[in-house]
């Protein structure tokens, strides 16, 4: 299962940091994600969200 939001399908990205001395390295930035149970399809299931979806009211959060 890959770490993206099953919603909007975020994921990891890459890229460098970078020194004030101007030296390069490799790394990547992971969204934001949260297990929670939502109502997918008339049930309820644990599914993978970023926290802009929840915030947006994306998720139908099930209780």
């Amino acid at each position: 299962m890959a770490r993206e939001c099953s919603v909007c399908g975020k994921g990891k990205v890459s890229g460098n940091t970078v020194s004030h001395a101007n030296n390069h390295n490799r790394r990547t930035w992971s969204p934001n994600l949260r297990r929670v149970r939502a109502k997918v399809s008339g049930g309820t299931k644990k599914v993978l969200v970023c926290s802009r979806c929840l915030r947006s009211g994306k998720v139908e959060r099930a209780l």
